[in-house]
């Protein structure tokens, strides 16, 4: 009784195994692919695909033309920019360089810094000198 209670038991078991193997998951084949199907029973043919890849290599390298100038021009913009703001620092230097000078090339500031040297305003006017000449 115990031996036919192993036999049972180790055929359910070799069941059990072969229902196992029987469950694993299918591997896909290449023709259950979306990509194919669409192609080959989808709008597109495969041969209208291969008709059409000159078209859209086409397509893809005008799109990386378009990012590349739109990159290009952004990079422009910030130099001209960049270059505005200086030109606008440089316009204040000068302005203020110009006030400055301007500032300092008045009469007394001149005086101002002459008198440091040794040089003064003369306080009296200007003496005419005459030369006579000998009659001979």
């Amino acid at each position: 009784m115990t031996n036919r209670l192993r036999t049972e038991i180790q055929e359910e078991e070799e069941l059990e195994k072969e229902l196992i193997v029987e469950e694993k998951p299918k591997t896909k084949d290449f023709s259950d692919n979306f990509i194919m199907q669409f192609l080959t029973r989808g709008v597109i043919s495969t041969e209208q695909a291969t008709r059409a890849l000159p078209f859209i290599i086409y397509i893809a390298f005008l799109g990386m033309l378009y990012i590349a100038n739109r990159h290009l021009s952004e990079n422009n913009v910030r130099d001209i920019d960049k270059i505005s703001k200086e030109v606008k620092e440089l316009s204040w230097e000068y302005k203020s360089s110009k006030a400055d000078l301007a500032f300092k090339s008045t009469l007394t500031e001149v005086a101002k810094r002459a008198d440091t040297l040794g040089i003064r305003e003369p306080n009296e006017p200007p003496q005419k000198i005459t030369v006579k000449e000998d009659a001979e």
